[in-house]
C-alpha cells in the first residue's frame, strides 16, 4: 500500500468520528467551538514552536526550496483572491478565506509523518516539512492580517494593523519563538520540550474532530435534499483544483528553474499537493466567514488526495 494512504486515512477517520459523535449527541452541541479555542490558542502554537525550535536553523535556510514553495503559495493565493474579488467585489473577507483554503496545506499533521515514511532516516525530509510548515504559517498570517484589516472600522496604518495582528496571533507568536530558539541554538529541557510536544500533538486531531462535528451540523441544517448545493460544490472544487494541482505544478516549475536538488523538489511538490489544513477551518470559525464551505472543502480535498498523492508519489519517487 502507498505510504501516503495511512496518514490520509487518519485524517478522514478522525473527521468521521467527529461527525458520528455530533449526530449521536454524545457531547454538548458547543463542543466544536471549545475545541477550536483550545487548538487556536494552545495546541497549534505549541506544535509550531517545538517543531521549529528543534530544527537546526541551517536546515531551514534552503533558499531555492523556500523560493519555490513560497512563490507557488503566493501565486495561488493572489490568483484565488483576485478572482474572488472579481466575482464578488464587496466580499473581501470571503476572498481572503477562499485564498487561504487554496494555499494552506496540511504540512504539519500529514506532511511531517508523510516525509518520515517516504524518506526514512532522512533529516532533510523532516526539515523540508518544517520549512513548509513555517512558510504556510506566513501565508496564514497574510490572510489573518487581511481579515483583521477588514474587521477594523477605524482608519489605521497597515503597518500598525499588521504588527498588532501578528503580535496577538498565538500561532505566529509560537512560530517566531521556535525560530528564535533555533537561531540561538537554545535547547529546551527535555521535560519542557515533552510537555510542549504533547500539547502540540493534540492540535490536528482536535481540529479534525471539530470539523467532523460542524459537517454534521451543516447536514442537519440543509434545506434541500442534496448534501451540498451546486454552487458550493463548484466553489470548493475550484479551490481544491488550485490547491491540489496548480500549486504543486508551480512549485515544481520554480524549483526546477532554480536548479534545486531533485530530492528536495520531490519533497516540495508532495508537500505542496497536500489538502487544506484543518487550521483554516479554525480561522473561518473565528471570523465567521466561509465556515461550512471551508469544512466541506477540507473534506473533499482530503478525499481527492487519496487518488492524487499516490500517483504523485509514484511519478516523483518511482
Amino acid at each position: 500500500m502507498s505510504a501516503v494512504i495511512t496518514p490520509l486515512l487518519a485524517v478522514f477517520g478522525i473527521m468521521l468520528i467527529g461527525t458520528l459523535v455530533q449526530k449521536s449527541k454524545l457531547l454538548p452541541a458547543e463542543t466544536d467551538q471549545v475545541l477550536n479555542q483550545y487548538v487556536y490558542y494552545i495546541a497549534f502554537p505549541a506544535i509550531m514552536l517545538i517543531t521549529l525550535a528543534q530544527t537546526p536553523i541551517n536546515d531551514i535556510l534552503h533558499w531555492g526550496y523556500i523560493a519555490g514553495f513560497s512563490g507557488a503559495m503566493l501565486t495561488s493565493y493572489a490568483i484565488t483572491f483576485l478572482v474572488s474579488r472579481w466575482t464578488n467585489p464587496s466580499q473581501n473577507a470571503v476572498a481572503s478565506m477562499r485564498a487561504l483554503n487554496a494555499t494552506f496545506g496540511n504540512t504539519a499533521f500529514i506532511g511531517i509523518p508523510l516525509m518520515a515514511m517516504l524518506f526514512p532516516h532522512n533529516q532533510t525530509a523532516l526539515a523540508a516539512a518544517a520549512i513548509a510548515s513555517l512558510l504556510s504559517v506566513l501565508i496564514f498570517a497574510i490572510a489573518l492580517v487581511s481579515l483583521e484589516m477588514i474587521g477594523r472600522s477605524q482608519q489605521s496604518s497597515a503597518a500598525k494593523i499588521i504588527s498588532l495582528a501578528l503580535m496577538h496571533n498565538p500561532i505566529v507568536v509560537g512560530s517566531m519563538v521556535g525560530i528564535a530558539l533555533s537561531a540561538m541554538t537554545i535547547t529546551l529541557p527535555d521535560s519542557i520540550a515533552l510537555i510542549i510536544r504533547q500539547l502540540g500533538m493534540t492540535s490536528s486531531p482536535c481540529a479534525l474532530f471539530a470539523i467532523g462535528m460542524v459537517l454534521a451540523k451543516s447536514a442537519q441544517h440543509q434545506t434541500s435534499t442534496h448534501i451540498i448545493s451546486l454552487k458550493q460544490l463548484t466553489e470548493i472544487s475550484a479551490i481544491n483544483a488550485i490547491k491540489l494541482f496548480f500549486q504543486p505544478l508551480v512549485t515544481y516549475l520554480i524549483m526546477f528553474s532554480l536548479d534545486v536538488d531533485p530530492q528536495l523538489i520531490a519533497m516540495g511538490v508532495i508537500l505542496a499537493a497536500l489538502p487544506t489544513a484543518a487550521s483554516v477551518y479554525l480561522l473561518a470559525q473565528r471570523y465567521q466567514t466561509q465556515v461550512i464551505t471551508s469544512a466541506q472543502g477540507i473534506l473533499l480535498g482530503t478525499l481527492v488526495t487519496f487518488i492524487t498523492l499516490p500517483l504523485l508519489e509514484a511519478y516523483l519517487l518511482g
